[in-house]
């Protein structure tokens, strides 16, 4: 990254459509309270109906009956398609997808409500996906990463970071693994109880109060308007076309990578969220190997689905975070759940890139 300053504006979804995030207990879909730092542990969760939940997922808005202050991990995952199906993505809070290098996207998983038992395949960083963990607070994991990457996580210190490869020829592997069943580099992968120890073993806060998402409530959710969306397809290449179908009765949209439905490898559980959000940038070419500069400072145009419904939307840098608006210059929110943020180049653009129907 040529210019960290301007990256910093990245901010984070943790930033995104920030206005609080104040429910009555109605408005928020009932789940455990799962508290990471206490892995064999779990919350005997109340049933009735007319209990209030005691808090709120920050990133996701769904109630809990618990502590709600576990630290985010942000953890690099694999798209190629020798990385497929992925392990842990369903469980992510947020997941970013852009591209890495060339037409090969990359995900930053985001996890703070729950830990999945495996995270992977793990691959290397990029500086604007270290940024975008900065603004949530979190703990940075990758194996690897490009050269201005290497040298945010070296020299300048800017993150907690929990990495495979610290510097160019040294691995450090006590806190991944490698599976027998894929080849390298598709076959890095870690688990719920190396983050925590190599967060501990790092020293890291563990705990923090994270800035939570602005989320709809139930009867906003009812009356939202805008184009019916109930299949959405982002193309990024002819092996990266992201596609999201809508299931009614659930009021979420499972994911599909080049027509196959997406689903966890050791669990086979389908990949769906509440959330799409789409966005387009600036991107440009940087090396030889195709590694880009994002620019996330300008603003821009973009696609807030949920719910069966696509509304457009622009984004603005608001001190440094990255915020989506509606054409009435509100603050865009979010339906209860999982998002999925794309992000595309403004060459082809939302136009050419995304299709829905």
């Amino acid at each position: 990254m040529k210019n960290p300053i301007k990256m910093i504006a990245v901010g984070t979804l943790s930033a995104l459509l920030l206005s609080g995030c104040n429910f009555g207990t109605k408005n928020a879909i009932e789940q455990p309270a799962i508290n990471y730092l206490e892995p064999d542990k779990r919350l005997e969760i109340l049933k009735k109906q007319d209990i209030p939940f005691t808090n709120y997922f920050p990133f996701t808005g769904l109630g809990a009956y618990g502590d709600v202050n576990q630290r985010p991990f942000a953890v690099m995952v694999n798209n190629h398609p020798s990385a497929r199906p992925q392990s842990g993505l369903y469980k992510a809070d947020l997941v970013y997808e852009i591209l890495a290098e060339g037409s090969i996207t990359r995900f930053l998983a985001v996890y703070q409500s729950e830990l999945p038992d495996v995270v992977g395949p793990i691959r290397s960083a990029r500086d604007y996906y270290i940024y975008l963990s900065k603004g949530l607070e979190a703990i940075y994991v990758a194996y690897g990463g490009s050269p201005e990457a290497f040298d945010l996580l070296q020299h300048k210190e800017i993150i907690d970071y929990i990495g495979g490869i610290v510097r160019k020829g040294y691995a450090d592997d006590q806190f991944f693994y490698r599976s027998d069943s894929r080849k390298a580099p598709h076959n890095v992968y870690t688990t719920k109880e190396n983050l925590i120890k190599g967060a501990e073993k790092r020293n890291f806060s563990l705990t923090q109060d994270v800035e939570p998402l602005s989320f709809l409530s139930e009867e906003e959710m009812v009356n939202i308007d805008g184009q019916q969306a109930e299949e959405v397809q982002i193309t990024y290449s002819k092996s990266y076309e992201t596609s999201f179908v809508y299931d009614e009765d659930a009021k979420n949209y499972v994911r599909y990578v080049n027509g196959t439905k997406s689903m966890d490898r050791e669990t086979k559980t389908p990949i769906s969220v509440e959330n799409i959000l789409i966005i387009e940038a600036p991107h440009r070419v940087v090396d030889s190997t195709g590694r880009r500069d994002i620019d996330f400072v300008g603003g821009g145009k973009g696609y807030l689905i949920h719910m069966g419904i696509l509304q457009e939307i622009e984004w603005k840098n608001k001190d440094g975070r990255i915020i989506p608006f509606d054409y009435s210059g509100q603050e865009a929110r979010l339906v209860p759940g999982k998002t999925w943020i794309n992000v595309i180049p403004t060459k082809p653009g939302l136009e050419k890139s995304v299709s829905y129907k």
